[in-house]
C-alpha cells in the first residue's frame, strides 16, 4: 500500500510530494517519486502532479490537455482533407482522373 502527501507550495512540508509505501506493516518513505501502484514516476508541477511514464518518460496528458490535442488534430485532419480535394480538382482540370490511382 502506498500513500501520498502533495504539497505544491511548500507551505506545510519541505518536500512537495512526500510518499509511503507500506512494508513489513510499517510505512517506509518513498525516495524514488515512483508509484508501483500506477507504475509511474510522479513529479509536483505547480499545482498538479506529472504523471510520467517509467520506460519512455512520457508525460501523460491531463483530460484538458487530450481534448486540446484532440481538437488540433481534427483541425489537421481537416484541412488535410480539404488540400485533397483541391489537388484532386486540379488532376482533374488536367485530365487526370484521380480515383483511378
Amino acid at each position: 500500500m502506498q500513500t501520498l502527501t502533495s504539497d505544491p507550495k511548500g507551505e506545510w512540508i519541505p518536500e512537495q510530494l512526500r510518499g509511503y509505501r507500506l512494508t513489513h506493516e510499517r510505512y517506509q518513505p518513498i525516495t524514488d517519486r515512483y508509484s508501483q501502484v500506477l507504475g509511474l514516476n510522479l513529479q509536483p508541477e505547480e499545482a498538479l502532479l506529472g504523471l510520467y511514464r517509467r520506460d519512455t518518460g512520457e508525460k501523460l496528458l491531463l483530460p484538458s490537455e487530450v481534448t486540446e490535442a484532440l481538437r488540433q488534430e481534427q483541425q489537421r485532419a481537416e484541412q488535410e482533407r480539404q488540400r485533397a480535394e483541391r489537388l484532386a480538382e486540379q488532376l482533374r482540370q488536367l485530365g487526370v482522373d484521380p480515383d483511378r490511382f
